[in-house]
């Protein structure tokens, strides 16, 4: 297993106070180096995953901000973040690696899921939220992630009563589970393996999902 460079964090740590293309342009090769290791660690972590899921691809984001409709102008992330995308259309979920100085997290879930794809859980949590609830009480999936998060709409979605007895699933437009880690923990030896057991622990809860997202609500497969 491989272990982070602690010159990411030192780096990322500078271009915070100095997120300028003039103190980046020197920097340059520098990022590069630590970018060719950070995408080695996560296909490292690709490969471990692709023994027990299907992974199609790791994919590490570039360092340049898309300013055009933001307030904030400043140029380059002060992260890497790396996302392990699920072979679609039969697995659904994706692992999301965030590595920044004092804000290190782990994330697995839907974050943005398409309108189709959130009315479909809605639909199946109307119909019988006890299999979910089941899975997210789960002892081993709660030592690792903890609680059910995202963000949800105040009352009820459109077409779906507020007074159901589980309003608090189905109000929901994001279901994540997020696991944070200091910088002490990034740099130590055993961080790539934690990352990968958090994320294989959280298999009882994609193949739900992806169950759910694959059929309709009488369970025919749409596939």
């Amino acid at each position: 297993m491989s272990k982070i460079n602690p010159d990411v964090l030192a780096f990322y740590k500078e271009l915070d106070k100095n997120n300028t293309r003039e103190w980046f342009e020197p920097q340059k090769s520098r990022y590069k180096e630590l970018e060719a290791e950070i995408k080695q660690y996560a296909e490292e972590i690709k490969n471990s995953l692709s023994t027990t899921d299907e992974i199609d691809r790791a994919k590490l984001f570039r360092i340049y901000r898309d300013v055009r409709f933001s307030k904030d102008k400043t140029p380059f992330k002060t992260h890497f973040g790396i996302s392990f995308d699920r072979k679609k259309p039969h697995l659904r979920g994706g692992y999301y690696l965030h590595i920044a100085p004092g804000d290190t997290f782990i994330a697995t879930g839907f974050w943005n899921p398409d309108k189709n794809d959130l009315y479909r859980i809605r639909k199946e949590m109307e119909v019988d939220a006890a299999e979910l609830r089941d899975v997210i009480a789960d002892n081993e999936l709660k030592v690792y992630w903890g609680a059910l998060q995202g963000d949800e709409v105040k009352t009820a979605p459109k077409g779906f009563s507020k007074e159901h007895a589980d309003i608090d699933l189905i109000r929901k437009k994001q279901y994540l589970f997020i696991k944070k880690f200091t910088d002490k923990e990034v740099l130590s030896a055993g961080f790539q393996d934690q990352i990968i057991t958090h994320f294989k622990a959280i298999r009882p809860f994609f193949d739900y999902m992806s169950n759910v997202l694959t059929t309709d609500l009488n369970g025919v497969s749409l596939l």
